[in-house]
């Protein structure tokens, strides 16, 4: 009998091992070394892409968005750091970046979106050598689909009327999506007092009001909508629209003040049952540990191509969860974000929605740029790839025709 058993479990053992040593490795992950970064721009150059090149032959790619203009040098000052380094070591590598940065700017802006491009491509450099998704390397998933909500950009410069807002979220609606995005803030409404008040005027709250109630109208109670006041507007003007804006049952109402005053923002949070959300435009963990401490906003949405990257965003989630805080990422990037974002939502138990943009279905760049299988996006969900690193390559020959005039690309 006993023999019999240990006869069992010898036989799983050799199983066991007989599967591990089956699993394709790329490389000896012990002798992987980076060589060096390269980089293009697009988009006016608040688009950046960075591949990281190994003496193996594989590579990474990582993205990153909005803050990021003018930063090819810092691109490679952070690929002369990381030279003949082990890619594999991704946490110590952006802790190495971002303390030689203290006195650099490494607390925000563009230092922590560049870091954020590289730290990305360093995770899906890492999955590939080791033939593991990302969201593997972060822990596993709590969900094999992440669902995003569509960002109209219907875009208040372009003085859309209320039945502007209706068909854009019936439109959103017919193509699968459960939850639609709209901005609010309008720098030519007619109604402002001046282009530098930042108190909306009694009709321009109207018009914020009638935009909003017919989209509501449009699509029924069970769709969910929110709106985006992009920080243009003070205190005073956030705590009016969020109540006057309570009956439409809003998803949240994303950033009725500038960034900067958390204060600020817990008075409006306080004022109203309407879910307060921001994060956009706060970086890295540490930007949003007092947030949450004084309970500032319902909602937290940092941009993981701007705010630290991935392991950083599975940082502020998990943070974030501790206060029972849903975690709905910013999104404005391209399909290698989008993608890259996806494996992080779907690694964290807080998970709430992620942002999906309306130009993935209008521009045919977004599909040129990349390469990928299968859908983008289907019925509002996105499929977490299973494929080793982030899943998503770039496609640097067909992004070369909307590179940067005069900014070096992937050279």
């Amino acid at each position: 009998m006993a023999g019999a058993g240990l006869g069992v479990v010898s036989t799983y053992g050799r199983e066991y091992e007989t599967a591990l040593n089956g699993t394709p490795k790329l490389s000896a992950p012990s002798d992987l070394k980076i060589t060096e970064i390269k980089c293009g721009y697009i988009r006016g150059g608040s688009g950046l892409f960075v591949k990281i090149h190994t003496n193996q032959g594989i590579w990474g790619c990582g993205e990153g968005a909005d803050a990021v203009p003018g930063t090819y040098h810092l691109v490679q000052m952070f690929g002369r750091m990381l030279k003949d380094q082990n890619p594999l070591n991704v946490n110590r590598l952006f802790e190495n970046i971002r303390k030689a940065g203290f006195f650099r700017g490494a607390q925000s802006g563009m230092y922590v979106a560049v870091l954020s491009a590289v730290e990305s491509a360093l995770w899906d450099l890492a999955g590939k050598a080791l033939g593991l998704p990302v969201y593997q390397l972060l822990g596993g998933k709590f969900r094999d689909k992440v669902r995003v909500y569509m960002d109209t950009a219907l875009y208040q410069s372009q003085l859309p009327k209320p039945e502007d807002f209706a068909a854009s979220a019936k439109e959103a609606v017919d193509m699968g999506f459960t939850a639609v995005k709209f901005d609010l803030d309008q720098a030519n409404d007619p109604n402002k007092y001046d282009r530098y008040n930042w108190t909306a005027s009694p009709a321009e709250l109207k018009r914020m009001y009638d935009q909003m109630a017919a989209a509501r109208e449009a699509v029924g109670p069970n769709i969910d909508i929110c709106a985006d006041m992009h920080g243009r507007y003070d205190a005073v003007t956030g705590m009016r629209v969020a109540k006057m804006l309570e009956p439409i049952g809003l998803m949240w109402l994303e950033e009725p003040i500038p960034a900067e005053n958390i204060d600020a923002y817990k008075q409006i949070t306080d004022s109203t049952s309407t879910p307060i959300c921001a994060g956009e435009n706060h970086y890295l963990a540490y930007g949003f540990r007092e947030m949450l401490e004084i309970g500032a906003v319902n909602i937290i949405m940092p941009d993981l191509q701007k705010a630290g990257g991935l392991g950083e965003g599975l940082r502020i989630a998990n943070l974030s969860n501790l206060y029972y805080v849903p975690f709905a990422p910013h999104m404005v990037a391209s399909y290698l974000g989008a993608m890259a974002s996806a494996h992080v939502c779907a690694a964290v138990p807080n998970f709430m929605i992620l942002e999906w943009q309306i130009y993935f279905h209008k521009n045919p760049m977004f599909k040129e740029i990349v390469d990928f299988d299968g859908p983008m996006v289907e019925n509002g969900f996105i499929t977490v790839s299973d494929k080793p690193g982030v899943g998503v390559e770039i496609n640097e020959e067909a992004m070369k025709k909307y590179a940067v005039e005069g900014m070096p690309f992937f050279e």
